[in-house]
This record gives structure tokens, sequence and C-alpha cells, in this order.
């Protein structure tokens, strides 16, 4: 039995058939022990408890205790991991998430709440006979916004709903409209995205994702490791990435760097001399070899179309110890 607990009061969304489909807790901590908020918080959820004739839900006041290190028992268990990540009590890649997606349920997502997605149409009928104006369905998914349970503080999200529920946001972060943030990714200091953070993936202070990146999760990463980017790292405008990043790296614009990208290693900023004078060719290596190695610049040579890894201005590829490659 793990010692990592969490505890939240919430109030969950229930469906006729007994389904949970959603849960929000306003004030989640770690601990298993009650609060002394907890009957305040219990209070004025009971006073929201009751029947919504309309989307023909119930909603019920909760309180639930998990183990962070066990997988998620139900939708209340997956839900309070989801909060936990997004009011930063926990970071991504630190609690277990296995099975979470078995335990949130497809809903159907509207400007009046959740509701059931079976016989929807029905249910849209209901409620607009009893909200009397349009009911606009804002997606279909099992994960909702992250800005419709809980606003990080000190961020800029300039369309909520490209933000997951268990995003995890710091200070000083701006995503911008076109990009995208799903849950258990996110940023661990100032970083501006503008494209797509993919689940697992964590991007450290001062680094940006350019307009139409993307990373690859952790799932489809020919590695199976963890992706991530270090310190004042770039992911150029439309390029993609499938390995770590150390600190003070660059991916070029339009550069797709998967983990088995045939990448030349120019250590010096250029081809090396050889004891006898003449000029090496470049080791020629998978871009895995190269994974959480920093001061490096990732580039396609324009003229030969190979793709190169030389070090930035003044500085060194520093190799791991174990590396195969000798500069």
């Amino acid at each position: 039995m793990s010692e990592r607990k969490a505890r939240g009061v919430g109030l969950a969304t229930v469906s006729e058939t007994g389904q949970t489909l959603d849960v929000w807790y306003p004030r989640p901590y770690l601990g298993d022990q009650p609060n002394e908020s907890d009957a305040e918080l219990i209070e004025k959820l009971s006073q929201i408890e009751g029947r919504d004739d309309g989307r023909g839900v119930n909603r019920t006041a909760t309180v639930v205790t998990i183990d962070l290190d066990e997988s998620a028992r139900s939708t209340a268990d997956a839900y309070l991991r989801l909060h936990l990540l997004s009011h930063r009590l926990v970071k991504p890649n630190t609690i277990n998430l296995d099975g979470i997606f078995a335990r949130l349920p497809t809903v159907a997502w509207t400007t009046e709440g959740p509701c059931a997605v079976e016989d929807f149409e029905n249910t849209r009928m209901r409620m607009r006979l009893s909200f009397g104006h349009p009911i606009h369905l804002l997606s279909v998914d099992k994960f909702p916004p992250m800005v419709n349970y809980i606003i990080p503080s000190g961020v800029r999200i300039a369309d909520g709903a490209k933000v997951r529920l268990g995003a995890y946001l710091a200070p000083g972060t701006t995503v911008m409209h076109a990009a995208f943030v799903n849950f258990n990714a996110g940023t661990l200091g100032a970083c501006l995205i503008e494209g797509r953070v993919a689940q697992g993936v964590v991007i450290d202070d001062g680094s940006d994702i350019g307009g139409g990146a993307s990373t690859a999760t952790t799932v489809s990463s020919q590695t199976g490791k963890q992706i991530s980017l270090g310190k004042r790292c770039l992911l150029g405008a439309n390029s993609g990435l499938g390995i770590a990043l150390g600190d003070d790296c660059v991916v070029e614009a339009g550069l797709n760097l998967t983990a088995g990208t045939k990448v030349s290693v120019l250590p010096h900023a250029g081809v090396a001399p050889t004891a006898e004078g003449y000029f090496a060719e470049p080791v020629v290596v998978a871009a895995s070899e190269l994974s959480g190695v920093s001061d490096v610049i990732f580039r396609r040579n324009s003229q030969s179309g190979r793709v190169e890894a030389l070090p930035r201005a003044g500085k060194e590829i520093k190799l791991p110890a174990t590396s195969r490659i000798n500069p």
C-alpha cells in the first residue's frame, strides 16, 4: 500500500443510468486526512446538489481519497488525478495514470454542462424546452477543457478548448490560439506554446514550441522513453520532435526529428581533421543517441539534404560517456 495519497471534496454529475460523467474538485489536496475546510466545502456543494431535468442528470457532492501509485479505480478517482495535475499539486509523469481512458466515459460537453452521449437528441430537445434557447454542443470527448474546472495563476490561454483538464501549466506560460496541450503534459516554467504538446511531454523554463510544431507521445516514440525539452529550447515552426532535448537546443523549422532519424554529428561545427591531416566524414547516428544532449542545433543541410547536429555558437556538444560517437 502506497503512502502517497490525495483527497478531494467534489461535485459529481451522474446520468440517469448511474454513470458518473464528471467530477469538479474545487480544492483538492495531498494526503488522506480530512482538511479543516472540507466541512465548509461540503456544505457549499450540497447547495448545488439536485436534479437537472433538462440534462437528465443528478448533481451529487462526494468525498474521494485515492492512492497515487495505484491505477484509477473509478471516474471520480480519475478526475481527481487530472485535477491534481492542473492544480500543480503533482507534476506530469509522477503519478499512476494507467488505465485512465477506461475510467473516463465519453461525454457530450454542452454550454449547459456535461450530458450522456446515449439518446442525446432527446436530451437536446428536453434542454431546449427547459432552458428556452439553442444548446451548443462543444465536443464529444473523454476530456473536458481545463479552464472549465481550474484556471492556474499566472498563465495566458488564448483558446480554452485547446488545453485539456490534466495539463500542468507553470506561471508565465502562454498558450496561443492554434496550440494544444494534452493531459499529463505541460510546462515547468515560463514558456510560449504555439504548437502541440502531447501526453507525457514536459517543457522546461524559457522554451518555445513554434507554430505548427508537434511533439510525439511516449507511446508513439520509437524509443519508448519520455520526450521532453530542457531549458531555453526552440522547436521551430512546423517541426516534429521524437527525442528528448537537453538545455539550449534548437530544432530547425520544418524538420521532423524522430528517434530513428539519421543524424550527421558535427561536434566542432564542421568536419573534424584526422591524424593524417585530412577531414573526416561526420559520424552518422540515430537521433535517439543524442537524446538529452544540450547545446545542439538540429538542421537539414539545404544542399545535401542530410540532417545535421551542430553545437550552438561558443558551445560544444557534450556527449554522454557511454556514447559510441567519438568526436
